[in-house]
């Protein structure tokens, strides 16, 4: 095989891989192109939740998450990208271009955690009495800041305005029936490869310290007597708050969520408290105004008496990776 398939099937596997990446609401907003030598993310306008993220703040974040798991998965089968992000101010869903490949030997770091995009899940139950390890709040941390972000760790303060900031974000979505009517839509989308399905939504409120989002209906994944007493509460936060500082915003969650998986770490993006503008300003409060806040983020070692949730639904490769551009040149 020639060195060009052999980049265009790469492109083509690490689109494919990227698939596997958190989205809020499992949306999974994104469409990638596969080029002979590029490899482009588009946003998707379908997939974009109007009512709770109209600006697409979230969107951009999941896009990112995909975007850095497509840049581990080349980086594990030997290929070096560049990373053009909003090349073209003219062209709005073009989020990034993957471009000027060159080849070099596989990373071990990248193929360990493509090994890790397999197993992330999101559980939303209370997390167990261990104590997550200071060296791995801190090995969490250095992976966000390697992509240009920061996470602040709560203290106990913080963390009980985040709690009270939560229920209030809750309390505003739950009063439009414009936010409930999409909820509703994105849990109740069986067997269609997006949204999130009953067996990953508690069957009742966990008993957390912050409250996690009221999905308006309960799922059917049992929930334990546990509390969350011992969880670390976090902000996913930067200097901007613009559409390329989102994107590297969800870069920097899918760097930090797989090293936590890697490091056995239980991770839940709390997102409903980003999502109303009243409540995003108050976590910017916290913030000391000098940072803007991109999503908070639960840590906490998951209870090893109960068995993980499902994965949820991802959709079809062909709908997600669009190989039109190359097929022609390789049959």
């Amino acid at each position: 095989m020639s060195q060009e398939s052999q980049l265009t099937t790469a492109l083509a596997e690490a689109a494919a891989t990227a698939g596997h990446a958190p989205s809020v609401h499992n949306t999974q907003p994104w469409r990638w192109r596969v080029l002979p030598d590029a490899l482009e993310l588009r946003s998707v306008a379908d997939r974009q939740l109007a009512a709770s993220d109209p600006e697409g703040r979230l969107l951009a974040i999941s896009c990112g998450t995909a975007l850095h798991h497509a840049r581990l998965a080349l980086a594990a089968e030997g290929w070096r990208a560049v990373v053009e992000r909003l090349p073209d101010p003219a062209d709005s869903e073009l989020l990034a271009r993957l471009t000027d490949l060159s080849h070099t030997t596989a990373d071990p770091d990248a193929m360990r955690m493509v090994q890790c995009m397999q197993v992330r899940h999101t559980d939303r139950r209370p997390v167990s009495d261990e104590p997550v390890p200071p060296t791995a709040i801190e090995e969490i941390s250095r992976a966000v800041t390697a992509e240009g972000c920061r996470l602040q760790i709560l203290d106990r303060d913080e963390m009980l305005e985040l709690a009270a900031t939560a229920g209030h974000a809750d309390t505003v979505e739950a009063e439009d029936p414009e936010l409930r009517a999409e909820l509703a839509y994105w849990t109740s989308r069986a067997g269609e490869g997006t949204g999130l399905p009953a067996e990953v939504l508690p069957e009742q409120p966990a008993q957390t310290t912050v409250p996690g989002r009221d999905f308006g209906r309960p799922g059917s994944l049992p929930v334990g007597p546990g509390h969350d007493r011992m969880a670390v509460y976090a902000m996913l936060h930067g200097d901007e708050d613009e559409r390329d500082s989102w994107l590297r915003a969800g870069e920097a969650l899918s760097a930090g969520w797989l090293t936590a998986t890697r490091l056995g770490v239980s991770v839940v993006p709390l997102s409903a408290v980003v999502e109303v503008p009243g409540t995003r300003q108050t976590l910017r409060q916290m913030l000391s105004g000098i940072g803007f806040p991109y999503i908070a983020l639960r840590l906490g070692i998951a209870d090893p008496t109960q068995a993980g949730p499902p994965h949820t639904p991802r959709l079809a490769t062909a709908q997600v990776v669009d190989t039109s551009a190359v097929r022609g040149e390789h049959g």
